[in-house]
C-alpha cells in the first residue's frame, strides 16, 4: 500500500512539472537563456550547455527555477543550471530551462539536433545493366543507407566532375532512415566511357561540424552505344584526270565499332573507310555510295567522281608520227637530190664518143 502511494506521489509531481513547463511563456521580457543557443551532436557523443534561468525574476519571493531534460545530469550554481551528458544516444530531446512566480511563467527550450552520418552511399541504374543505346532515357539511383536527420540531407550526382543536380528529402524523421533519391539522364555518345557516381552530404549549419559529413558511391562507367557518325560528308564534285589515283575517305565514330560498305554503278570494292584506286579511267566516273552501319543505326554518304580524259598519249603518238614523217622525208630527200649531186653521173658512151672526136695533132718535122 506505502509503495502505491509512494508511484502516485511521483505521477503527481511529474504532472505538476509538466504543467509548469506546458503553460510557460516563451516570449516573456526576461527568459532563461541557453548557451550555445543551439547544439549539433553526433549520435553517442557527450555533450552540454548552460541555462542562465533569470535576472530580475528570480529575485522575486517565491520564484521556482528549474531545467526539465529527458537525459543527463544538471547541477545548479545559483542561477545558473549546467546540463551535461556523457553519451546522448536520444533522436528527440530538447531541455527546457523554466522558472515561475505567482505572476507568470517563463521558459526556454534547447534546440538539440542529433545527427548520424550515412552508414554507406550506393549507385545504380535503375532496372538496367549493360551498356545503354543513345537518346534514350535512363534513372539514376543513389541510396543513402541510415542517415539522420534526413531532412538535413544533400544528394548530387555527377558525370566526371560536373554535377548533373542536387535532390533533399521532404522526411522530418529524426531517427536514422534508408532514403533514395532518383534523377533522369538521357545518354548521348560523349557520356560513352564516363564515370557517374553520387555524394551524400548531411548539411548542418554554422553549428554543426565546419566541414560537412561527407559519403560518397562508387563510380560506375558508363558504356553508350550510338549510330555511326561520319566524321567529314562530301557534297562537292570530286574531279580526277585519267591514269591517276583516287582516294575516297568515309571514316565514322560509333559503337559498336561499325563496318563500312562501298557500292558504285560499275563494280563492287572491299570494305573498309577508304577506298583506293591506283589508276582511274573513264569508267570509273559516276557515284559511289559508302553505308557505315552498327546494330544502333546507318549513316551513308555519296561522292560524285568525274574522270578527266588524259591527252598525253595522243599527244605522244603525234609527236612519234610527226617525228617519223621527218625521218622518211629526210630518207628520200638524201636518196633523190642530194647523192645524185655530190657523186654525179658517169657514162661510158659519153667517154668513148670523147675519144673519137678528137683530131691528130700534126706532128712537126
Amino acid at each position: 500500500m506505502f509503495f502505491h502511494f509512494i508511484l502516485l506521489v511521483v505521477s503527481l509531481m511529474g504532472s505538476l512539472r509538466s504543467f509548469h513547463v506546458s503553460g510557460c511563456n516563451e516570449n516573456c521580457a526576461d527568459k532563461p537563456a541557453f548557451t550555445p543557443t543551439r547544439l549539433v551532436v553526433k549520435h553517442g557523443d557527450p555533450t552540454s550547455a548552460i541555462c542562465s534561468v533569470c535576472q530580475h525574476a528570480c529575485l522575486v519571493n517565491g520564484t521556482t527555477t528549474d531545467l526539465e531534460k529527458a537525459v543527463g545530469d544538471t547541477l545548479r550554481n545559483g542561477t545558473t543550471i549546467l546540463w551535461t551528458v556523457d553519451r546522448l544516444t536520444e533522436w528527440h530531446t530538447s531541455p527546457i530551462c523554466y522558472y515561475s512566480n505567482a505572476a507568470y511563467q517563463c521558459c526556454s527550450s534547447l534546440n538539440v539536433t542529433v545527427y548520424q552520418p550515412p552508414d554507406s552511399v550506393s549507385f545504380s541504374f535503375v532496372n538496367h545493366t549493360g551498356p545503354m543505346l543513345e537518346g534514350h532515357q535512363y534513372t539514376l539511383q543513389c541510396t543513402v543507407q541510415d542517415v539522420a536527420p534526413v531532412e538535413n540531407l544533400s544528394v548530387t550526382f555527377y558525370r566526371g566532375q560536373t554535377a548533373l543536380g542536387q535532390l533533399q528529402s521532404n522526411n522530418t524523421e529524426k531517427k536514422p532512415v534508408t532514403e533514395i533519391f532518383s534523377l533522369n539522364i538521357t545518354p548521348s555518345k560523349e557520356d560513352d566511357g564516363v564515370q557517374f557516381w553520387c555524394e551524400a552530404k548531411l548539411e548542418l549549419g554554422p553549428d554543426g561540424p565546419q566541414r560537412p559529413p561527407v559519403v560518397t558511391s562508387e563510380n560506375i562507367t558508363a558504356t553508350v552505344h550510338y549510330k555511326p557518325q561520319l566524321k567529314s560528308s562530301s557534297s562537292d564534285l570530286i574531279t580526277v584526270s585519267e591514269g591517276n589515283s583516287l582516294q575516297l575517305n568515309c571514316s565514322a565514330v560509333g559503337n559498336p565499332r561499325p563496318s563500312y560498305t562501298w557500292t558504285s554503278p560499275i563494280r563492287s570494292y572491299s570494305n573498309g573507310s577508304f577506298l583506293t584506286i591506283d589508276s582511274v579511267t573513264s569508267a570509273d566516273k559516276g557515284q559511289y555510295t559508302c553505308s557505315v552501319s552498327n546494330h544502333v543505326g546507318t549513316a551513308t554518304v555519296k561522292f560524285d567522281v568525274d574522270v578527266k580524259e588524259s591527252y598525253i598519249g595522243l599527244i605522244v603518238g603525234v609527236i612519234a608520227a610527226v617525228a617519223l614523217l621527218v625521218v622518211i622525208c629526210v630518207v628520200i630527200g638524201y636518196l633523190l637530190f642530194y647523192k645524185p649531186n655530190r657523186m654525179g653521173q658517169y657514162n661510158l658512151n659519153d667517154d668513148f664518143c670523147s675519144q673519137t672526136n678528137h683530131s691528130a695533132v700534126p706532128s712537126v718535122e
